[in-house]
């Protein structure tokens, strides 16, 4: 996979996967270019849940407090899932 593929924003990362998929369904390929493919998919993989996971991060949730007026949490809170 070369470096242009890892900076590939989400959705071209996503459409390559599904053309990876698409071929090795297809199994008219010779298994070292299979291979290849599969380890391609595998880092494209990756990729994708890194940046889902940044992109998660990021994303803020909007709660009512007490007062009956909304404040932004973060959307990750770790004292919510200690509860």
């Amino acid at each position: 996979m070369t470096k242009k593929a890892v900076k590939d924003s989400l959705e071209e990362s996503l459409k390559r996967l599904e053309e990876i998929v698409g071929i090795l369904e297809g199994g008219e390929i010779p298994l070292e270019e299979s291979l290849d493919l599969f380890e391609e998919g595998i880092l494209l993989s990756k990729n994708c849940s890194e940046k889902l996971k940044k992109a998660e991060l990021r994303i803020q949730k909007l709660v009512k407090n007490l007062d009956g007026q909304f404040e932004l949490h973060e959307f990750y809170d770790k004292e919510e899932e200690d509860e």
